[in-house]
């Protein structure tokens, strides 16, 4: 089998039907993932190890083999002629060759394309602080801080500086001059590329992923010191945000890192995209800016009574996620079933639904 042909062929079918990923495991058809469901393809033969492998390799560079061979594991981007750019993870599952691709549309996205509050431009119009848009893996976070972003580069004339592994959108540069950083190909690794970001000149920084204390510390340090610094975590809401920054430290620095946090965070972006009655997926968006009365709960370490707070703050902009949820099905945009599947509270955005 000519294996290159064939993983363009399920790149072109991943393409065709506006599928977020593209699986490749042995003893499955290749599967995509289409609206949120994993859909297999047909119209494809269940793969073998060969095939698996085949697939997997063709994607490879040497180097890129060599570190997979290694390490069990490899994160890349790939393209496909001009049709499309790909997010891939390859990885061992018992002893075979196996991959997960995501989607990277070449086009990046408006605020207003994807739906997402329009508060969000705030955002844009900051010169200093530290923002996180957080959720979990394949909910969109990505696609909104390159939202953010590339109305920076249109608006602004700033130098904005990405850290990623691997880069996914690629930026057109317009009023502001874009530098996007990939590990491994212009940086040995996250450490070395943070440690030196703020020797480039830079205005904006965009870290691709809080890795670490080491990354989250830098971050905090750029904000701190006059820059605007974006990022994303795997996590479910600006109070479990906080909550996690905290905690990755030692207990002897975690009042340091406390303080530090007051002062530098300006807001919290968590996202889930929600399946639409009628077909895709709509963003559920809970949004945390920074006011005096979180800022005091941060340092206090009474990181529980935000949610309190980002609900009576409605006219500053903030919103619950169960309000967003709530929003969803009143205007029958979402039914109630899945607003609950995605709501961290269930109970509680009943009760909101009963008062709105």
């Amino acid at each position: 089998m000519d294996y290159k042909q064939k993983l363009n062929d399920l790149m072109l079918a991943t393409a065709r039907q506006n599928a977020s990923d593209l699986h490749i495991s042995v003893g499955r058809k290749p599967t995509l993932r289409v609206d949120g469901i994993l859909v297999p393809l047909q119209r494809e033969a269940v793969l073998t190890p060969e095939d698996s492998q085949g697939l997997v390799l063709a994607m490879l560079s040497p180097e890129r083999k060599e570190k997979f061979l290694k390490n069990g594991d490899v994160d890349f981007s790939y393209a496909f002629e001009d049709k499309a750019r790909f997010r891939v993870n390859a990885f061992f599952q018992k002893g075979y060759m196996a991959a997960a691709l995501r989607t990277i549309n070449a086009e990046i996205k408006t605020v207003e394309d994807l739906n997402l509050p329009p508060i969000l431009h705030e955002f844009t119009k900051l010169n200093q602080g530290f923002v996180l848009v957080v959720g979990p893996a394949g909910h969109g976070k990505s696609t909104t801080l390159a939202a953010l972003l590339d109305e920076i580069n249109h608006k602004r004339t700033e130098h904005i500086i990405t850290v990623e592994d691997p880069i996914e959108y690629l930026f057109t540069q317009d009023r502001s001059m874009v530098s996007q950083r990939e590990i491994k190909s212009d940086s040995p690794s996250f450490d070395i590329a943070l440690r030196s970001i703020l020797r480039q000149d830079p205005d904006v920084i965009m870290i691709g992923e809080m890795r670490d204390p080491a990354s989250i510390s830098t971050a905090m340090t750029a904000a701190e010191t006059g820059h605007l610094v974006f990022s994303t975590l795997h996590t479910n809401s600006a109070s479990q945000t906080i909550d996690r920054i905290i905690d990755s430290f030692p207990a002897n620095q975690q009042g340091q890192i406390t303080s530090q946090l007051a002062a530098t965070l300006v807001g919290i972006v968590s996202q889930r995209l929600v399946p639409r009655v009628d077909g895709g997926r709509l963003p559920a968006i809970e949004i945390m800016f920074m006011n005096s009365a979180i800022r005091n709960l941060i340092r206090e370490r009474k990181i529980y009574q935000i949610d309190l707070v980002i609900e009576t703050s409605l006219q500053d902009g903030m919103v619950t996620m169960n309000r967003s949820l709530a929003e969803l099905v009143k205007r029958k945009e979402v039914s109630l079933e899945n607003a609950e599947l995605y709501s961290l509270n269930p109970s509680e955005l009943r009760i909101l639904l009963e008062r709105i």
